[in-house]
């Protein structure tokens, strides 16, 4: 698209979100209840949220540079990069937090059936149905390949049996897409990917407490569970082709929270007020290294959409995106003091400081391990032997 064009794109776009975009969804979130999860039953601390999701999925704003045709945005790169950005100047909220966005969304356009594509895609995109990720078990965690829980052949559906672990959101999800074993001969060649509603009978949760005092997660539970073989996505025994390329987008979403400090405004204004000048130091090298990794992850999405991006890139940026996120509220916590601690009054906001913190510990657990993304990055990228 010629520059004039994009420059009369970016004018469109700049006048109808500061048209479009309330005042209240130009703030910063207070607590995780200010995001907008969508789903069959959505919860809004806010009727702002709604309006703000309801317009932005409207235009397939949501989702932009998916195709019109399963409820995006049909932009092109270019155009999807330029809306970022002027949302960033706007300081808009995210319209919609969905796994179906992050995870789902980008496989099911890769390897899915058109019918599913036209079954799934549109309710992703306007937040009418919340997913969850069926990966991790209990024995299979790191060596993700090694999960056992089945799906038996009975016809033109599975039986499914088994539990997952770490099933962020389980409890709150519609639907899962989820890793089954369908042929125990091969670890990798054994799998199949399947999406079910978590409505089905014989689907249980039980929700993990972490040491924030919160948690996303949750334990899942699969017994004689029936679910169709339209719904799974792929040839069986490829699910693994589906599950890598997914973790690839799962990688490239947590490594978001590293874009989530930009403009660290706590931090800057920690530094401002003169804290102890080796801190201070220590925030300003944060800022350095935060806007040089916002500066990679524009590159690396470029490269994404164009093509060219090598496969373990999205390991790279996982990695150092979750250590960065670490760093930040590492700072927050130092730049707080005592004060930080306090666990529970609403001066604290029933200590949302600490109890991040205390979250970030999973960041570089969760999506892969950290020391998983360092062994990928160096066979990978630096051709290192084994």
């Amino acid at each position: 698209m010629p520059d004039t064009d994009l420059e009369t794109f970016r004018a469109e776009t700049r006048a109808w979100l500061e048209e479009n975009c309330p005042p209240t969804m130009r703030t910063p979130m207070r607590s995780e209840k200010d995001a907008t999860w969508g789903g069959r039953n959505p919860v809004f601390a806010h009727p702002d949220q709604k309006l703000w999701l309801d317009r932005m999925a409207g235009r397939g704003w949501t989702v932009p540079d998916w195709p019109s045709a399963y409820g995006g945005g049909g932009l092109s790169a270019a155009e999807t990069k330029i809306l970022r950005e002027e949302m960033a100047r706007l300081k808009c909220r995210n319209p919609l937090n969905s796994f179906g966005i992050s995870m789902l969304g980008p496989a099911l356009l890769k390897y899915g059936t058109e019918e599913q594509k036209l079954e799934h895609i549109p309710k992703i995109a306007r937040g009418e149905i919340r997913w969850c990720q069926g990966y991790s078990e209990p024995n299979a965690g790191s060596d993700l390949a090694g999960l056992k829980a089945s799906a038996e052949d009975a016809g033109d559906h599975y039986i499914v049996n088994g539990q997952k672990v770490w099933t962020s959101y389980a409890d709150q999800a519609d639907w899962i897409f989820c890793l089954v074993r369908t042929d125990k001969a091969s670890k990798q060649g054994g799998i199949s990917f399947v999406l079910f509603d978590m409505a089905s009978e014989g689907v249980s949760t039980r929700p993990i407490l972490l040491i924030s005092g919160n948690s996303p997660f949750c334990e899942t539970f699969f017994d004689n569970v029936k679910v169709p073989k339209a719904n799974r996505v792929h040839d069986e025994n490829k699910g693994w082709d589906v599950a890598k390329y997914l973790l690839g987008h799962e990688r490239e979403m947590i490594s978001g929270m590293g874009l989530a400090s930009r403009g660290a405004d706590p931090l800057i204004e920690a530094a401002r007020r003169g804290v102890d000048p080796i801190l201070r130091a220590q925030i300003a090298l944060f800022e350095v290294r935060s806007k040089a990794f916002s500066a990679m992850s524009e590159r690396f999405i470029d490269e994404l959409k164009a093509g060219r991006a090598h496969p373990a890139q999205p390991s790279m940026m996982k990695y150092y995106g979750t250590e960065l996120n670490k760093s930040r509220h590492e700072l927050l916590m130092a730049a707080g003091g005592s004060d930080a601690l306090e666990w529970e009054s609403e001066a604290s906001n029933h200590g949302a400081a600490p109890r991040a913190w205390l979250r970030t510990k999973a960041n570089s657990i969760e999506g892969g391990t950290s020391e998983i993304q360092l062994n990928i990055i160096a066979k990978r990228i630096l051709d290192l032997p084994s």
